[in-house]
Order: structure tokens, then C-alpha cells, then sequence
């Protein structure tokens, strides 16, 4: 399903404006694909003059660098086509305003498009020291970038990627790699798909100022590490009503409204029972990770069933924690489980499985289920669990990374990574489930009106400290936890997804990791963000 949303963007706003995308954004983003900007960008064409949407483009550009570039010369690489303009235009206006820049374009003057064609000879009339290096010019090599360049500004190319780039355009990403200075990048970084985030090779820029709207890939696969930082720049563009985006950023205004409050008069009762299921021999540390977390984000009681035996008696850490061997647990009086962490993928495990699928399905008030790890390599090997689980009604998140997604599918991690959004996209349609894709950018898909209507969100919190052990035992347990408590299972989805990644950046932030985080220091942090959440949407 494609989504409607509002557009996000203030009307107050100037033509030349732009806004940091807001991971913890009150009101919702939108994500376009480049079908959509497209055709955002005809409308408009069709009503304001010639040039106009270029001239409000590179003005946008001139007053984010002028913001947000460090101070002295600036090198802009202006490409073949519009991305190109549009550098051209914010050179002339920086130029205007007294700052040192100097474009270098990398193409024939005379064969590029023609607004492009008018933004260079606006800048050649303006004075802005203008050098033209096309492939023909550049036999011996590229030129080296002057000695005093303080930052350069990527305007190589646009949306309009239909192929990993390569040649000339290749050897201009290595040179930006190579020479160690801050990469500004307009609309999108050089190499990088705006629908997919695949970006080899692909220009790695601090800063990003988009067109128009966000595309999702920005935010997922290898669009966090090339994009930086993201602004948006609307320019001043009105959405028409119909146009609608393809997935929308994962905000707290997605799910802040389903958070479970607490009121005086309430008891550990009222906010749920929940059992993560799990811990083989040799395993064991997979569900008590998940339960720690789950009652750090409040579920009301916390179990552990484990198939090792004999069982841990007692959590020392959190003897708060129920333990029992997986036979002990009262199922019908669990509100959630969590099934997987640690489970195995023997004959043990599968039939423990079965029995649980079966069960839950049976039991007059069923639980709400989270699948992750061995419970999803296990229903990927067979077909009857498979079915077991599709053909039932119970309410279930799964929680593949890209290689459980592949095995699920059986069409690989490479096929899963090459387009994240379609794949989450046909997870969901296929097992009947809100599939949260993890990953960078995770993705969050879910049926909405029937199997066909599939809503998308991308993740935009999260570091590169969560690539430890543990920390997906961590995420399923808070997913527990938010469904024992009786959030819906898409916002139960969308806000353990968030918490998670927004704890890691705050540790990050003070110091603990990237390198060394452990899963269990995530706790604290996401019990403060919850409440901080509880409190106010903004206060996270």
C-alpha cells in the first residue's frame, strides 16, 4: 500500500528555507519515492515559470551552506544534469554574498539541460570562477581539488540513478573519499538509489539537503552512513492532494498515542503478563536479556519458559524475573510471548513451537506474539509450522534481520538487501504479520485493509553500536512488553524499534560506544526515553 499523509511542512516556511529531518518529530514525515518527486515536480512545473524551480533550489542550497559549511573556499562539483543546476545557481548566490567558491563542472558546457545550461551562464555573468573538467579533458587523471578548499559541495548527481555509478562519475567519488574534506551533498549523495539506499560506490557526505521531501533512501541500507546528517528544502511546494508517499520516518507522532499511560488506580495486573520463551542449553542469556528488557519498558509480570534443563532457578541480577522450565508456564494466563531468543532450531524446539502455535490459537484470549530468531529459522525449514502459523489467527510481529528475512523468503540476503522496503513490503503480505526488517533503517511494515495494503515506516534512530550480541533479544522483549501492555502490535512495533535505537544514540552520545556497547546497557536509557515519552511526545 502506498500511505496518504499530511505534508509536514510548515506553510510559513520561505521558498528558501529548509528543516532538519526530526527523528523525534511530533508531526509525521513522508517518505517520496522518485516516482513521486517526479511527478510533485511536473505539477509544479506546469504552474511557476521557466527556471523557477532551480532558482528556489539553489537558493535553498546557498543558505544551508552559508549555515552549515565551515568558513572559507568552497568547492562546488556540478554535474551533467539538473543536480548540477542546482549547484550552479547556489554558487552564484554564495558568490553574490561575498563567499569564496568556484564550480567545477564535469561536462560540456554546451550539452547540458536547459535550466542547467541557464544556472551556468547566470554564474559565468556573475563572475563565479567557473572551470568546466568533462571526461574528454580529464585523459591524465582528475584534477586535484585546490589546496584550500575548506569543504566540497557533491551537485554531481540527482534522483535520476538508474545504475550503480561508474566511469567518470566513479573515479569523482573516489576523489571525494580520498580527500579527507566535509562533503556537502544536494537532494542526494552522488551514487546513492533515493527508493533503495544502495549506494556502491557512492559519495559519504556529513550533510545532506534534499528537494522537495525525504526519500527513503536516505535512511536505510547505506543511505545513514552516505547522507549524514538530512535537511529538508520544500520549496515552497504545495503536495497535491492525491500525491501520496511510499512509506513515512518512524516519529513518535506514530505511536505516542498508543504508549500505555499509568493511572493511580492500577495494579501489575493491568499492564500484563508476558513470557519470553527461549534459553536451550547454552543459551540461556538470549531470554533473559529479552525479559530484563521487557520489564524495564513496565510490562507488569515477566516470565522465562526454558527449554534448558534443569532450568535457572533465579535471576540474580532481576529476581523480579519468573523462571521455569517451558512446561511450567502458564500459557493461558500470558497477555504476549516472545518466542525464539536462544530457542534452537532441534527437534525439541520445533515441536515446542508447534505446541505453542497450537495453543495460543485454542486459548479463549490469545496472546499476542513476537517470532524472532530460532522461531523464525524454524518456521523458514517447515512448511507445516509455516502453515500452522499462517493459518492462524493469532496477532504476531516477527523480527527478521536479513539473513532470517532471506531464509523466510528464499530469495537471499542480496535480493532482501538490494530493495529493503519491497522486501519488509512482501514479509508482511506473506506471513500475515508486522515484520520489523532490522537493519540500518529498520524497516517496519504491516497489513493494514486486507493482505494487499501494506503501510511502510523507516526507522531513523540507531547506531552502529546495536551490530553487538544481544541486542535484538533486547528489541523482541521490549516489543513484548509494549504488546502485554496492550499497545497495538504496529505501534508496539514502531515504538520498541525507536526507543531501541534512540538509547543507543544517547550512550553514544555520552561516550558508550559505538565500539564496547553491551545489550543490557540499554536498559536504562529506553526505561528514560519511555517515561520521558509518557510525559510529553517532544521529551525524547
Amino acid at each position: 500500500m502506498i500511505m496518504q499523509t499530511s505534508t509536514p511542512i510548515t506553510s510559513s516556511l520561505p521558498v528558501d528555507g529548509w528543516l532538519p529531518l526530526d527523528a523525534a518529530s511530533a508531526s509525521p514525515i513522508p517518505l517520496y519515492d522518485v516516482a513521486a518527486i517526479r511527478a510533485i515536480e511536473a505539477t509544479a512545473m506546469a504552474s511557476l515559470p521557466a527556471f523557477a524551480l532551480m532558482t528556489r533550489a539553489g537558493a535553498a542550497a546557498a543558505a544551508w551552506l552559508a549555515h552549515h559549511a565551515p568558513a572559507g573556499p568552497l568547492l562546488l562539483l556540478a554535474g551533467p544534469g539538473n543536480n548540477g543546476g542546482d549547484a550552479l545557481v547556489a554558487a552564484t548566490r554564495l558568490h553574490q554574498a561575498g563567499r569564496p567558491v568556484q564550480v567545477w563542472l564535469t561536462a560540456e558546457p554546451d550539452r547540458l539541460p536547459a535550466d542547467a545550461a541557464r544556472a551556468w551562464r547566470e554564474a559565468r555573468t556573475a563572475g563565479v570562477p567557473l572551470h568546466a573538467v568533462p571526461e574528454s579533458a580529464c585523459h591524465d587523471g582528475l584534477p586535484p581539488f585546490p589546496a584550500d578548499t575548506c569543504a566540497v559541495v557533491d551537485g554531481l548527481l540527482g534522483i535520476g540513478l538508474n545504475r550503480a555509478a561508474d566511469g567518470f562519475v566513479a573515479q569523482w567519488i573516489a576523489q571525494l573519499a580520498d580527500a579527507g574534506l566535509p562533503v556537502f551533498a544536494l537532494d542526494i549523495p552522488s551514487g546513492l538509489f533515493a527508493d533503495t539506499g544502495a549506494g556502491t560506490p557512492a559519495v559519504r557526505a556529513c550533510r545532506t539537503l534534499t528537494f522537495i521531501g525525504a526519500k527513503p533512501g536516505l535512511l536505510t541500507l547505506d543511505g545513514r552512513d552516505c547522507a549524514g546528517e538530512v535537511d529538508i528544502a520544500p520549496l515552497g511546494l504545495i503536495y497535491p492532494p492525491a500525491q501520496q508517499a511510499c512509506a513515512t520516518v518512524n516519529v513518535p507522532a506514530a505511536f505516542s498515542a498508543a504508549l500505555p499511560r499509568r493511572r493511580h488506580a492500577t495494579n501489575k495486573g493491568t499492564f500484563g503478563s508476558l513470557a519470553v520463551i527461549g534459553g536451550s542449553i547454552g543459551m540461556t542469556g538470549a531470554p533473559l536479556l529479552g525479559a530484563r528488557a521487557a520489564q524495564h519498558l513496565g510490562a507488569g509480570r515477566v516470565h522465562i519458559g526454558f527449554l534448558a534443563q534443569p532450568a535457572p532457578l533465579l535471576d540474580p541480577v532481576h529476581p523480579e524475573l519468573m523462571l521455569h522450565p517451558i512446561g511450567e508456564v502458564e500459557l493461558s494466563a500470558m497477555s504476549a510471548l516472545v518466542i525464539g531468543p536462544g530457542m534452537g532450531t532441534g527437534t525439541a524446539a520445533r515441536m515446542q513451537l508447534a505446541q505453542l502455535l497450537q495453543s495460543g490459537a485454542a486459548a479463549s484470549a490469545p496472546p499476542a506474539l513476537v517470532l524472532d530468531a530460532d522461531a523464525l529459522n524454524l518456521l523458514a525449514a517447515d512448511t507445516a509450522l509455516a502453515a500452522m502459523l499462517t493459518d492462524s489467527p493469532l496477532v504476531r510481529v516477527m523480527t527478521p534481520h536479513p539473513l532470517e528475512a532471506a531464509r523466510l523468503t528464499g530469495i537471499g540476503v542480496a535480493g532482501i538487501q538490494r530493495d529493503r522496503l519491497a522486501a519488509a513490503r512482501a514479509l508482511a503480505a506473506q506471513w500475515r504479520a508486522v515484520i520489523v526488517l532490522k537493519g540500518s533503517g529498520t524497516v517496519i511494515a504491516a497489513p493494514s485493509d486486507g493482505a494487499a495494503a501494506i503501510s511502510l515506516s523507516v526507522n531513523p534512530t540507531g547506531n552502529a553500536a546495536l551490530a553487538t550480541a544481544g541486542t535484538g533479544d533486547v528489541l523482541a522483549g521490549m516489543i513484548g512488553a509494549l504488546l502485554a501492555q496492550g499497545m497495538p502490535p504496529l505501534q508496539a512495533a514502531l515504538a520498541a524499534v525507536w526507543l531501541h535505537g534512540r538509547a543507543a544514540d544517547q550512550l553514544v552520545a555520552q561516550g558508550i560506544g559505538p565500539a564496547g556497547l553491551t545489550a543490557s546497557e540499554l536498559y536504562p536509557p529506553v526505561r528514560s526515553l519511555l517515561n520521558a515519552l509518557l510525559r510529553d511526545p517532544r521529551g525524547a
